[in-house]
């Protein structure tokens, strides 16, 4: 016997289609919940963690750039990346990656 596409299988028998329709929403609706609102939920908890960047915070940039931060504005971050020589850079608060709590090691997962 020669195999059918399943549509044209529902469509000879008339009637399968709303359950194929059915099907189609329910596969975009579970898409919509695992893509779109898990990036949502990262989104916020970014935005959470840029708005709570302090002063003398231990940050890595995006760039992999480890530093103490010196002053916060609006849209710049002032870092102190080598004590010894006093070297500050200032870099876009989007360029924060994560903030490095006490003595965690720039690759560890917490």
């Amino acid at each position: 016997m020669i195999e059918m596409p399943l549509m044209l299988v529902l469509a000879e028998n008339g009637g399968g289609g709303s359950s194929l329709m059915y099907a189609m929403l329910l596969a975009i609706v579970v898409f919509y919940v695992i893509l779109i609102s898990g990036n949502r939920k990262d989104k916020r908890k970014r935005q959470e963690m840029l708005a709570a960047i302090g002063k003398n915070d231990r940050v890595m940039t995006i760039g992999g750039i480890i530093g103490s931060v010196v002053s916060v504005s609006d849209s710049e971050v002032t870092l102190k990346v080598d004590e010894s020589a006093n070297v500050k850079i200032t870099v876009v608060r989007s360029a924060i990656q994560k903030i490095l709590v006490d003595d965690e090691k720039p690759g560890e997962i917490r």
